[in-house]
């Protein structure tokens, strides 16, 4: 496979990046690297919530055999956006909200295909963590047939605060959960709503859970009774649009 990510790479070339606001989906960090220096980069991601890694030498090698000096940086393949910019926005727009949450969602594939479900249906903006979670790399992108050149991305390095700021404006935080005893045809989404997605292995975390103020469940009668996280959110999403057209809703 072809890898079309694009790099960054050497101490002043990534700092330059920085200073000039780039993009950057994350910095691998050698652990060998200076700490003086490591500190410095640190401190300048974090203000521009641009993760970092402190990896062994050996990984940066495998990406690239140039004279990196310890520090890698990976140009996003879009531009990243927050929730306190993007909601403000929406309703000035006289939009009625919808936002997809993914907590913890770490494959590619089913992020490309979730992504391209949320460009169909109209969903406003996707949000994400900036840690533990699949970014917005050339193959994410490619996997979305293009829908992420379209639909606004959220990283967030808090998902917890995200998600408050987004139920404070006025969003219906909905959940999914096989103990809930609400159908997900039940559930109301007419309203700004907010649907979080969960990790393909865990689902949504204990403290998003919390922070629902509806969880619905998808009816399984296999044995398996495990959906595919981005089967599931097609549902789920699709279920928002039906609701919205019978309700003489124009679709975002």
């Amino acid at each position: 496979m072809i890898d079309n990510t694009q790099y960054i790479y050497g101490i002043h070339a990534v700092l330059e990046a920085l200073d000039a606001g780039k993009d950057l989906d994350k910095i691998l960090l050698s652990k060998t690297l200076n700490d003086e220096t490591a500190k410095e980069i640190t401190e300048r991601a974090r203000a521009l919530r641009v993760p970092v890694q402190r990896v062994p030498v050996q990984k940066i090698d495998r990406i690239t055999r140039r004279n990196h000096q310890g520090v890698l940086a990976t140009l996003a393949a879009v531009t990243y956006y927050r929730v306190e910019d993007v909601v403000p926005q929406l309703f000035d727009n006289g939009e009625n909200p919808f936002v997809v949450v993914l907590d913890g969602v770490t494959d590619v594939r089913n992020f490309g295909a979730v992504a391209r479900t949320c460009e169909c249906a109209g969903v406003s903006a996707i949000v994400i963590p900036d840690h533990e979670s699949v970014s917005v790399n050339a193959d994410a992108v490619k996997t979305s047939a293009g829908a992420l050149n379209y639909l606004p991305v959220c990283r967030e390095h808090n998902l917890i605060k995200a998600v408050r700021l987004l139920r404070d404006s006025g969003f219906k935080i909905v959940g999914t959960s096989d103990k809930s005893q609400t159908p997900y045809t039940q559930g109301d989404f007419t309203g700004p709503v907010a649907i979080i997605l969960g990790s393909e292995d865990k689902g949504i975390s204990p403290e998003m859970m919390k922070l629902c103020d509806t969880q619905v469940y998808i009816p399984e009668f296999g044995h398996i009774n495990s959906l595919n996280v981005s089967v599931a959110g097609g549902i789920i999403i699709y279920e928002v649009v039906r609701q919205r057209l019978n309700d003489n809703q124009e679709v975002n």
